[in-house]
Formats: C-alpha cells, structure tokens, sequence
C-alpha cells in the first residue's frame, strides 16, 4: 500500500506540474500579441488646409493641400478624396501643423511629413518630405501635439517635454529664441507632466500637481 500511495503522490505532483507548464505557455503568446495588436481609437486632426484621419487597424488617410508633401502619400498632389499616408502601420495618435503632419506610433516612436522650412519635421534637416520621417532622437513618447504652427511638442512616458520646430517667441521653451531647431530639444523646467497642448505660436504643459 505504501508503494501504492507513494506512486499516487508522485503522479498527482507530475500533473501538477504539466498542468502550470501549460498554464504559462497559453499566457505567453496572448500577452505578447495582446502588446502589438491593443485596440487603436479612431481620430481626427486638421492642419491650415488638410486634414488627417486615424483609422481603427492604425493606419493613417490624409485629403487637402499637399504643397509640401503634408498628405505623406510619396507626392505634392492635392486631393480631395482621402489618401493613405505611406508606410505607417501602427499609429496611435495624430496631429497636424500649418503645413506638416505628426504620427505617434505603438512603439514610442514619432514620424513627420510634410512642410520642413523650419525644421517641423525634427529629422536634422530643413528638406521637406512627402513621405513619413522619424523624429531624431525621441523615443518613449506617450503623446505629441500640433496646432497651427510650425513647431511640435511630444511628451514622454518620464513626464518630460519635449519640442522642435520655430521657436522665434520661444514657443520651444528651451531658454533660446533661436528662430528653430532641427531636432526635438528638452523644455527647460519641466518634470511630472501629463498633458500638453501645442498653440501656434505657444505651448502649454499640464503637471500631475
């Protein structure tokens, strides 16, 4: 009986522990699937005369004026209907600027099109481009804001701001009036943030306080 009760113990641990095996293998592909394929809320954003559209499988239409490549479908041709802007697929978020776009991706990552005289596209360069570009040097961001302007503000998951674009009236907040700059630069002073709010020639921050 001894033998008996000691093969049955053994046996109940084996199954115990087959069972957790399988329990940890079902958890592992849902939780790395769910990370990649969380739901996209749809939305919309207007520059001076575009306008862009976040759809729910987190790709991105743009219709209007495409001077400087704003309607990110690889031309500077305008139209009336909506046209895909190329090569983004994850997007959560967007804004639009005078005559630029922003999209802010799963990853963190943020991307711009359009009008870059300025550098609104954040790239390190002033070349305007009808295709997405990534912004230098950002990543962990959790939102991005545009308005009618020619500057960004992106915010990131540490609670700091940063900025890039025109920055004649300071609006990048980076201590300087230099008339712009290239790449995102950190706004000075700024810890515990939890929204912003780009205006045309201003920006804003909302601290968690």
């Amino acid at each position: 009986m001894r033998d008996v009760s000691q093969a049955l113990k053994g046996y109940r641990r084996l199954i115990a522990v087959i069972m957790i095996i399988s329990l940890l293998v079902s958890i592992t592909p849902f939780s790395s699937t769910y990370a990649t394929t969380q739901p996209v809320t749809p939305m919309i954003a207007a520059g001076a005369r575009h306008s862009l559209a976040l759809k729910s499988d987190g790709t991105v239409l743009a219709w209007g004026r495409n001077d400087y490549g704003q309607l990110g479908n690889e031309t500077t041709t305008s139209s009336s209907t909506p046209v895909q802007v190329s090569g983004l697929t994850n997007v959560t978020t967007v804004t639009a600027g005078w005559w630029h776009s922003l999209a802010l991706e799963l990853d963190g990552t943020v991307w711009a099109w359009g009008d870059n005289r300025y550098g609104q596209l954040g790239n390190e360069t002033t070349t305007s481009s009808s295709k997405p570009v990534q912004v230098s040097n950002l990543s962990g961001v959790v939102a991005i804001s545009s308005c009618l302007g020619a500057h960004s503000l992106a915010l990131k998951s540490d609670g700091t701001v940063w900025a890039w674009g025109g920055n004649w009236y300071g609006q990048l907040g980076d201590g300087t009036t230099t008339m712009y700059k290239t790449t995102p630069v950190q706004v000075s002073g700024l810890s515990g943030v939890v929204a912003i709010a780009a205006g045309g020639e201003h920006s804003l921050a909302l601290k968690q306080d």
